[in-house]
């Protein structure tokens, strides 16, 4: 028989171990105070699942790069 391309198996190739991904941290975008819950600004483009990361002098999306500069 023919041998396969790309080796044998013991050439020590296998699967990869599998990895933990880090989780998502969503929680900190919200803050509870008594009964009301506030939430961080959200994308006007992407909706309202993406937040918009504060910045020194900027609020911007990672998702669409829509950036709001604040006023000094």
């Amino acid at each position: 028989m023919a041998q396969k391309k790309g080796g044998s198996k013991s050439d020590g190739k296998g699967k990869k171990p599998h990895l933990n991904k880090p989780t998502s941290e969503k929680y900190k975008h919200y803050t509870i105070t008594g009964d009301s819950v506030k939430r961080s600004r959200h994308c006007p483009r992407c909706g309202a699942g993406v937040f918009l990361a504060a910045h020194k002098d900027r609020l911007s999306c990672g998702k669409c790069n829509y950036t709001e500069f604040s006023k000094k």
